[in-house]
Order: structure tokens, then C-alpha cells, then sequence
């Protein structure tokens, strides 16, 4: 989801919630601790140097249960970051605590802002002999990296 889109989606909500991937929503007394542009300079495994850009939005719940983000405070925290650090309109990002701090995409389902887990890829498959076709995603890896045909053994 981009900047903009996020903005106009909270401008029409009646109330802001984050759905996380496992249907659970983050406590409604969560606080936005950061706005920011996360700048990544990297090589790929193809040699190829690369930069990705996005927008990150921090997500931070304490013990203040009373306190609740309302949409239009929403906006307006989104407008000053996009005002004073000139931000562009990019993807948004979400980091969020879990075990670590977890980064997810950010997406909308009509009621709550979803977000959803990113996943690991090779951007030079070309260069590392991989066929597209043999590829399968790494996703079964987090609970047993060992299940057959799920390209980790």
C-alpha cells in the first residue's frame, strides 16, 4: 500500500486496527512511535547493485490501555512526516513486535489495515542457475525445515 493510499483509507475509517497474519488485531491502544524512509543499499547474488526505498510506519503497544489513535490523528502524524522529511509516495512497511520486530506489508480488507508477512526471494535467478519453475516458496521452512519438497534440504 502506498503512502497516499494509507492516508485516504484512515481518512474514511471510523476507527484505525491493524489485523495481523494470524487474524488477531494488534490492542487498539497501540501508538504510532515512528514514521520514517528506510533506505536499503544492497548487492544482489547476481552482482547487481540495487536500492529499495520504503515508507516505514513503527506500530509500539505499552500498559496506557486508555489511550486509542483516532483516524484524523492519524492523517495528521502521516501529513507532518510526509511534509517534514519530503517523503514520497511509497510503499509502506509495518514494524511491529513479535518475538523480534517483525516487518510486514501493509494492506486493506474494507475494515482494518492488514498486514501481512514478507517473504525472502533471489533477485538473480538468471545468475544463479535457479529455473522459476523449480522454485517453491520457503514458507513451510519456519515451522520444520525439513518437510520434503520445500527446496531447504
Amino acid at each position: 500500500m502506498l503512502l497516499s493510499e494509507l492516508k485516504k483509507n484512515a481518512s474514511k475509517a471510523l476507527k484505525i486496527g491493524f489485523e495481523l497474519p494470524n487474524g488477531k488485531l494488534v490492542p487498539s491502544h497501540f501508538h504510532v512511535t515512528e514514521v520514517g524512509l528506510s533506505t536499503k543499499r544492497f548487492i544482489d547474488c547476481g552482482g547487481q547493485k540495487r536500492i529499495k526505498e520504503t515508507i516505514v510506519l513503527q506500530l509500539w503497544s505499552a500498559n496506557d490501555y486508555n489511550h486509542r489513535l483516532h483516524p484524523e490523528k492519524l492523517v495528521e502524524i502521516l501529513t507532518l512526516s510526509e511534509r517534514e522529511l519530503q517523503l514520497p509516495d511509497l510503499e509502506v512497511e509495518v514494524e511491529y513486535q513479535g518475538e523480534t520486530i517483525n516487518i510486514y506489508n501493509l494492506g486493506h480488507n474494507g475494515k482494518y489495515f492488514t498486514l501481512t508477512a514478507q517473504l525472502t526471494d533471489c533477485l538473480a535467478k538468471d545468475a544463479c542457475g535457479i529455473d522459476e519453475r523449480q522454485t517453491t516458496p520457503l514458507i513451510k521452512a519456519a515451522s520444520d525445515p525439513c518437510i520434503p519438497g520445500n527446496g531447504c534440504c
